[in-house]
């Protein structure tokens, strides 16, 4: 498995529009090769992180293209471009389910 985390930080008061944008999203994201787990975390200060996690590095790799026109959606509303990680996955746990 491996994974993709990406730092980002939202321009001010434009949290609602990027909320509107993730969603009208959601089918491109989740439709990428291999994505097994899509998680999006942001503080109030417009901070915060996409973990990605995919199937492997050659379906991460692939990807590429269209992960950067999916963030294209938000470039109106990004301080900068953001620059993903790329990182193999060593632990991915859950607890047990009763």
């Amino acid at each position: 498995m491996f994974a993709r985390i990406t730092p980002f930080k939202m321009k001010q008061g434009s949290r609602d529009e990027a909320m509107k944008i993730m969603e009208s999203v959601k089918s491109q994201i989740l439709g990428l090769d291999g994505i097994q787990h899509f998680v999006c975390a942001m503080d109030d200060s417009g901070s915060g992180y996409v973990v990605s996690l995919v199937s492997s590095k050659e379906a991460s790799d692939g990807n590429a293209a269209r992960v950067k026109d999916i963030w294209a959606n938000f470039s109106g509303l990004l301080e900068q471009p953001p620059v993903p990680g790329a990182y193999e996955v060593l632990a991915d746990w859950a607890p047990e389910s009763t």
